[in-house]
């Protein structure tokens, strides 16, 4: 599978799963709360390793760090920019009493905003993605150490 086709269908996935979360959440009431995006960054970590697990099943031999690293992000991007457009549509049309109920647990002397709080989640999402891409791929990157029975002194001066 061609590598862009990998991380549409994984950005997708995840993204999809990311709204779900969120309607989940939202049904018992608790979306307000940020302690439960959490979960989000749980959904994130789940499917960038799976996708980069995929990923360097299907390269083989031809598993390139840099074109991993650059899948994972475009994974982690799309599957952010489909939840941030969920989002904004959520907090926009289907339940404009969101933000004033999430904003009442903090504390702040500011009017913020659906796109302050918009661009916040999508600042999330891919930070999130980032940090996630830069520790996974310390988990998948070829080895360069030599294995015990590679290295001879008299070889190497």
């Amino acid at each position: 599978m061609k590598t862009s086709a990998l991380a549409i269908r994984f950005g997708i996935q995840i993204g999809t799963l990311l709204i779900l979360y969120f309607l989940a959440v939202s049904l018992i009431g608790i979306q307000t709360n940020p302690l439960y995006s959490l979960g989000n960054g749980i959904i994130m970590a789940i499917g960038l390793y799976s996708m980069l697990k995929q990923h360097k099943k299907e390269q083989g031999e031809n598993f390139e760090y840099q074109n991993s690293f650059m899948t994972s992000l475009f994974t982690g991007g799309n599957a952010t920019l489909i939840f941030v457009f969920f989002f904004a549509t959520y907090v926009t049309y289907i339940n404009p009493q969101f933000l004033p109920e999430m904003l009442t647990h903090w504390s702040s002397h500011y009017h913020v905003g659906n796109g302050a709080v918009i661009g916040v989640a999508a600042i999330m999402g891919f930070s999130t993605t980032l940090v996630l891409t830069l520790s996974f791929m310390q988990l998948f990157k070829p080895s360069w150490n030599l294995k015990k029975n590679d290295y001879t002194p008299s070889a190497h001066p």
